[in-house]
């Protein structure tokens, strides 16, 4: 019933529209058109100004067929960098890119999917209750449009993110996280004629993190430390540094114990630095910055998004298993706001990477599985 050649050939016209973070009315507009053609309602909201973009996320409404409760949808359509020009290579059923851009199967192998499930509904008249689909900009970026997305717009209470890489399990269970910044002040001097008068940000914040724990801290928790940025010249003593960094745990009493260590390892360099010196000013110091970048996921086994999952999985012959993720998607801003959502995969691989690649046959495993779910949505009413 799915069309292996027609979802690859969707998936292969989308990911050749360029639609980086911030840059997705091209791709937007193809989707309305491609929508339209199925006959759904389409609407556009207005985030793009929130998140500084030049189009917001669009919703998609098909009327359901059946008395059944509405079912959410949802992709994303912005991808990294170096994510223009892309060219779609087909071999063997797998497809990659060139190799000097991503191939954007993360996430317009979703979008591929949708496009082909609701043709499927449509050609074949297969009964469904109403379906809402989400489509987010700046996932990439940090979730802005599902943060910015107003919930309201939609009703159903429960559904599914095509964004992970298996597609026989469901992601279930996926991190709270932390965002953090630091700048630690020093004193500035010049390098070769009084280094004595300054204090080194650089090695004060050295310090800092030297005695930090990163990576992986147990099975729940993960923090780091990705961006460093300080410093004028060689011959300067740098008097300031920025660091950039988060923490995520399944735990919220881990994510703050760990939040709190990283924030009291830069504290505690401040203060060892200070007590060695004379005359204190008002340098060094720190400053930091906490924001809960998202919450977490925690999905229970009995409810209909898992149930419903494995159900179809059950029927198309292959177990659906719950699977825990370390990242984010915009599937924790849906459950945050009241949506109870689950993360279903594509076979995505290498994502964010020139390597990345998709193959047609995850594809279809994982349109075939969702339309199983619409099937059993509709057939539970």
């Amino acid at each position: 019933m799915i069309q292996a050649d027609r979802l690859a050939d969707f998936f292969s016209a989308v990911v050749q529209i360029d639609s980086v973070s911030r840059e997705e009315a091209q791709v937007a507009a193809h989707l309305t058109r491609e929508f339209e053609k199925l006959g759904a309602a389409i609407s556009m909201d207005d985030v793009a100004r929130a998140v500084n973009g030049d189009c917001g996320n669009l919703v998609v409404r098909f009327p359901g067929t059946v008395a059944a409760p509405p079912l959410m949808l949802s992709a994303h359509m912005d991808t990294v960098e170096p994510g223009r020009g892309i060219k779609p290579v087909l071999e063997d059923g797998v497809f990659t890119s060139q190799g000097d851009t991503i191939l954007g199967s993360d996430d317009k192998s979703a979008i591929a999917i949708l496009l082909e499930v609701c043709t499927v509904l449509q050609e074949k008249s297969i009964p469904h209750g109403p379906l809402e689909l989400v489509i987010t900009v700046c996932e990439e970026i940090g979730l802005l449009g599902a943060k910015s997305f107003d919930i309201s717009q939609i009703t159903a209470k429960h559904g599914y993110a095509l964004d992970a890489r298996d597609p026989d399990g469901i992601v279930t269970r996926a991190p709270f996280a932390n965002r953090i910044e630091f700048r630690m002040h020093g004193i500035d001097a010049h390098a070769g004629a009084k280094p004595e008068a300054g204090v080194n940000a650089i090695l004060l914040a050295s310090r800092a993190i030297a005695g930090l724990e990163l990576g992986r801290i147990d099975e729940e928790t993960t923090c780091n430390l990705g961006l460093i940025q300080g410093g004028v010249a060689t011959n300067i003593v740098p008097g300031l540094v920025e660091i950039k960094g988060e923490a995520r745990s399944h735990d919220p009493a881990k994510l703050k114990t760990v939040t709190e260590k990283m924030v009291d390892a830069f504290v505690q360099a401040v203060e060892d630095e200070r007590s060695r010196l004379a005359d204190p000013g008002e340098r060094p110091f720190v400053e930091y910055l906490v924001e809960e970048e998202f919450t977490g996921i925690n999905v229970p086994a009995d409810h209909p998004v898992v149930t419903m999952a494995q159900e179809a999985g059950k029927r198309l012959g292959r177990p659906i298993a719950m699977r825990m993720s370390g990242g984010g998607a915009d599937a924790n801003v849906f459950c945050s706001l009241g949506v109870i959502t689950g993360v279903l995969g594509t076979g995505m691989t290498d994502v964010h990477s020139t390597r990345e690649s998709v193959s047609v046959e995850d594809m279809v495993k994982c349109a075939e599985l969702v339309l199983e779910i619409i099937r059993i949505q509709a057939e539970e009413a």
